[in-house]
């Protein structure tokens, strides 16, 4: 646990920041490199930008069978099978391959049927959802409705440990009406449940199923074999009830999680397909040219995670002055090359409907900074921040607010801690460190899961009772322009009082081989959405 405790004798509180890094930091002049000799120096140099167009992808008749080999950016002896207990993109991918829900995300976030032939309420509290015919798992029995009663209902059991515990304490009841039906009743209304239920988590598994050694699905792969932390491997689902689908033989999906050694294995060709680039892999790919490159907008994140059940993260104005301390714009122009969009400390992307484009921009604001610390009785403070390589832009960010920290009167120390079992030690439990969030469907749902006070990976440890009565309020409001205003009130909550700073939304960056062929961006997350296996095929 980091500790942290007052340091008036190293610090200079009439300094200033020095006027290199400032102009760099506001006309975000630098390159990733130029960052680096920078943040390593004390001082910036200024420099170019580098960007790419997007992949272009030709209409191809598809090809049938082969072996396809990608890498993930996690792994660990906690890679799971079971879909209550996915909490990283790995798991996700992984449970595409063997599992469905009963709807699925189409490329505009909209819901679509999937092992729902229908879904329909006339309330929004009673759902009547109706079975596809003719589906069996991978062993050959049939779909049933007592199968969906025990998938849905499991995640209520805290013994389960569902990630999703929270968005099931919705399900007041679910009942098999007959084989092809299930009747399920929320406590109150929520018009995002067709979305809710296609998301990794709501997954639909044999009844009675406890141990998941190997995954006995509907999806698109038969488990051949599971080896947690090192690889997967799924055949053809010969019997996939989407005809045409999936036209890969077989898909090998291993966990590497050094960045250099997952492109250097695409570019040996070792490896087709790898998730998680960094902007510096997307130019190498580029300049080699026989690569394409997936880059799909979304509302990933990586945030700067200020515990405020803690000391310094308890005191308010701490957190203010943090806030002004993000240099927004040169960790999206230079940290990512432009690879992503500014935030403003909400997780509601730009481009989302329901953005509250009325909060001001805050802007990185050395003089507030001071001024809050002070106030906060932290001027000359020492404090610790924790950064892992592989979340995107976490070490760069941590050494960008040490820089400006001491210009503000607050020294950091950024204490770099190794990948592996980063999640288990050190998310949620340090007062300062980092997260990293993929993209949520629907609002309620991020909403859910991080920000109301019960929230299973509620980051900063945040309890607004406001924010939450919010929460539960939109998801039975009809009237669309009445929901938009009350997401609106969220964000501003979450704004104005938060632990959780989020400098920018990050465009996922995907790399293939040319010999892939079928992949596309999808903004419901990395490697189309997860998908990609069911939809790639391999040229000839």
């Amino acid at each position: 646990m980091s500790k942290f405790r007052k340091e008036f004798s190293g610090i200079d509180l009439s300094s200033r920041i020095d006027p290199s890094l400032s102009r760099a930091i506001n006309e975000v002049s630098l390159s990733r490199r130029g960052l680096m000799k920078m943040l390593a120096a004390g001082a910036a140099v200024g420099s170019g930008l580098i960007g790419f167009p997007e992949q272009v992808l030709a209409a191809e008749t598809p090809v049938m069978g082969g072996k396809l080999r990608a890498a993930m950016a996690n792994a660990s002896a906690t890679d799971t099978l079971d879909p209550a207990k996915a909490s990283n993109s790995g798991d996700y991918v992984r449970q595409c391959m063997f599992y469905n829900g009963l709807t699925e995300l189409d490329k505009q976030l909209a819901p679509q049927p999937a092992l729902a032939q229908s879904i329909e309420s006339a309330d929004g509290q009673t759902w009547r959802i109706v079975l596809r015919p003719g589906v069996t798992f991978h062993d050959g029995k049939s779909l049933s409705a007592q199968d969906v009663v025990y998938s849905l209902s499991r995640h209520k059991d805290p013994a389960v440990g569902s990630t999703a515990i929270t968005l099931a304490s919705q399900f007041k009841a679910i009942t098999a009406v007959s084989p092809t039906e299930v009747q399920l009743v929320l406590a109150s209304p929520n018009y995002d449940l067709p979305s809710l239920l296609a998301t990794n988590a709501f997954m639909i598994i044999q009844d009675g199923t406890n141990t998941f050694s190997k995954a006995i699905g509907t999806g698109p792969f038969v488990c051949q074999e599971f080896s947690p932390g090192v690889r997967a491997v799924g055949v053809k689902n010969k019997n996939y009830w989407k005809p045409g689908l999936p036209r890969l033989d077989e898909v090998e999906l291993l966990g590497v999680t050094d960045p250099a050694a997952r492109v250097n294995a695409l570019m040996s060709g070792d490896l087709h397909m790898v998730s998680t680039l960094s902007a510096g892999d997307v130019k190498r790919l580029k300049q080699a040219g026989r690569f394409g490159i997936l880059e799909s907008k979304s509302g990933m994140y990586s945030n700067l995670i200020i515990r405020t059940d803690r000391q310094p993260g308890n005191n308010a104005d701490f957190v203010l002055a943090m806030k002004y301390l993000q240099p927004r714009a040169m960790v999206v122009k230079t940290v990512m090359q432009g690879l992503g969009d500014v935030a403003n400390d909400t997780p509601v992307p730009p481009w989302h409907p329901m953005f509250n484009k009325d909060l001001p921009q805050r802007p990185l604001d050395i003089e507030k900074a001071r001024f809050h610390l002070k106030k906060a009785g932290l001027a000359g403070a020492k404090a610790e921040i924790i950064t892992t390589p592989n979340i995107e832009g976490a070490v760069e960010g941590g050494q960008l607010l040490q820089q400006v920290g001491r210009s503000a009167g607050i020294n950091f120390q950024v204490r770099r801690v190794p990948y592996d079992g980063y999640w288990s030690t050190h998310w949620m439990k340090d007062p300062i460190g980092y997260g990293s969030v993929n993209p949520r469907p629907t609002l309620d749902m991020l909403f859910s899961q991080f920000y109301v006070s019960d929230a299973p990976w509620n980051e900063s440890g945040w309890r607004n009772p406001q924010f939450d009565q919010l929460v539960v309020a939109a998801r039975g409001e009809r009237d669309q322009a009445r929901r938009k205003q009350m997401y609106g009130d969220m964000q501003a909550l979450i704004y104005a009082h938060c632990g959780t700073l989020i400098p920018a939304f990050i465009s996922s960056q995907d790399g293939f081989s040319n010999k892939v062929k079928g992949v596309e961006p999808w903004p419901s997350g990395m490697m189309m959405g997860y998908r990609f296996h069911e939809f790639a095929w391999l040229a000839a």
